[in-house]
């Protein structure tokens, strides 16, 4: 694997015309290999930027570009050779095993008559089951998982693309514990560039190398965690009080909220 840079420049995005705009003129570079966490309260516009980010939606103005190739320049076909996404919306009734659907990371380099699968695309879904600890349940059908084993499933899938930037939407969402931990180790040790949106504030402190601070589809803040999510800033974005502590006895920094007088109960 090998990891992408990336370029976002002026991006924004309405969802037509009279329509509220959800993500604002919005510009950052994330150098390859790094990990970046996108966070901020609901209807921050996390998602859009994402959908953006993986060529679902086109911008109304800006560019993403990865590797210096904006990708409305390429085929979808290269497009999904380099970036691959894993959504927070899981079909749980897909009539596949585990394996097909895996299998489904490699279609965007399948070439050839009928784009049947060679010995190199048989080799990395294997090396992938195995990367992922899923060639136990290889043969099972998808709607038999749990939903820890599923959102496996679709990072495996993800990885069988063999992308240079994977785009992650909130993924440890209804996750216990030891799959969240499972999932963020992976999140650090994988070889790529990785785009994620969290809410955990903490957890992105933890994993990623840059953060990026939205509020209501405005970007407030880009750089390392420990700059952008300061006290002052979560605090605003969140309408909370925000306090940066200490634990003991890790001596790690934490961030703990409150309300605050311009914040409400949900």
């Amino acid at each position: 694997m090998i990891p992408a840079s990336l370029c976002v420049r002026g991006l924004s995005w309405s969802p037509g015309r009279g329509n509220d705009t959800l993500l604002h003129t919005t510009s950052f570079d994330l150098d390859a290999g790094h990990v970046l966490g996108i966070v901020g309260p609901n209807g921050a516009g996390k998602t859009t930027l994402l959908r953006l980010l993986y060529r679902f939606y086109r911008p109304d103005s800006g560019t993403v570009c990865v590797d210096g190739d904006d990708i409305w320049m390429l085929s979808a076909r290269d497009t999904a050779q380099r970036i691959a996404a894993v959504l927070q919306e899981q079909p749980s009734e897909f009539a596949l095993t585990v394996a097909e659907i895996v299998a489904l990371g490699r279609t965007p380099h399948r070439r050839g008559f009928a784009g049947l699968m060679g010995s190199q695309d048989i080799d990395i879904i294997r090396s992938t089951l195995d990367m992922l600890h899923l060639k136990g349940v290889a043969d099972r059908h998808f709607g038999t998982l749990s939903g820890g084993e599923r959102q496996r499933v679709m990072v495996a899938r993800a990885l069988a693309q063999e992308p240079r930037l994977l785009i992650l939407d909130e993924p440890t969402n209804h996750l216990d514990i030891r799959h969240q931990l499972e999932v963020l180790d992976l999140i650090r040790k994988l070889p790529l560039t990785i785009v994620t949106s969290l809410h955990d504030l903490n957890l992105a402190t933890a994993i990623c190398d840059d953060v990026l601070l939205l509020r209501a589809g405005h970007s407030i803040g880009f750089g390392p965690p420990a700059t952008v999510l300061s006290e002052a800033a979560v605090s605003g974005a969140f309408q909370v009080s925000a306090r940066r502590e200490r634990l003991v006895p890790s001596n790690a920094d934490h961030l703990t909220f409150h309300l605050s007088d311009k914040g409400h109960p949900l």
